[in-house]
């Protein structure tokens, strides 16, 4: 499986192309602003895009949906289900005005826990991970050894749980649950800043004082 990592918009949001060489199949994840910027590296990059998929619906995750749908038709728009409100709702107009965000078209699947988004022969599994938003997933692939983890955990923190539609104590569940019982080795691409790993986070992020499982 092959990895890129593309930084777009004004927060900096971490959008990940990945595919498979074999195949020539492949997903985007959080394309959050910059559409022409991802449409180019797919592009350039050779593969098949099947899936476009959003960890969750904040303006500046899904902000370049359009562009990318427009550009690839065929590829499906993947949203969280149980965000599926955030997603209809209106977003800050600052933001989108910054992010420089299309109104996103209608997703084409719905995304719930235990759900596969495929890439290539390899398997995505999605972990629902409420807390930064109601519908907040995280995508696991234990082929790869990688966990994207959306707004849900980075490197040395969380996601913010000030904002409409978020909830303190599930951000802090999700974490323990779904992603610290994870294989310590499992590198971490969150939504913004550098990678981690489940170990490391378990260890030394400052939101679980040095917990370890």
């Amino acid at each position: 499986m092959r990895i890129e990592t593309l930084v777009v918009g004004p927060l900096e949001v971490n959008c990940y192309l990945v595919w498979e060489e074999e195949t020539n199949q492949g997903i985007v994840i959080d394309p959050g602003a910059e559409g022409s910027l991802i449409v180019e590296e797919v592009e350039k990059q050779g593969f098949t895009l099947t899936h476009i998929v959003d960890t969750h619906c904040h303006v500046d995750h899904i902000g370049a949906n359009a562009d990318v749908k427009e550009a690839f038709p065929e590829a499906l728009l993947a949203v969280p289900e149980k965000d599926l409100p955030l997603f209809r709702s209106p977003h800050n107009p600052m933001l989108v005005m910054m992010c420089r965000a299309k109104p996103s078209p209608e997703p084409d699947m719905l995304l719930k826990e235990g759900d596969i988004v495929p890439v290539g022969t390899q398997e995505l599994v999605v972990l629902e991970t409420p807390g930064h938003t109601v519908g907040s997933i995280c995508l696991y692939c234990a082929s790869a050894g990688v966990v994207f983890t959306g707004d849900t955990l980075f490197a040395g923190s969380v996601g913010r749980t000030d904002l409409p539609f978020s909830q303190h104590e599930a951000l802090f569940r999700s974490v323990r649950e779904k992603l610290f019982v994870l294989p310590e080795e499992t590198q971490v691409l969150p939504g913004h800043g550098p990678s981690s790993t489940i170990g490391r986070e378990k260890r030394f992020n400052p939101f679980f004082s040095g917990l370890i499982l």
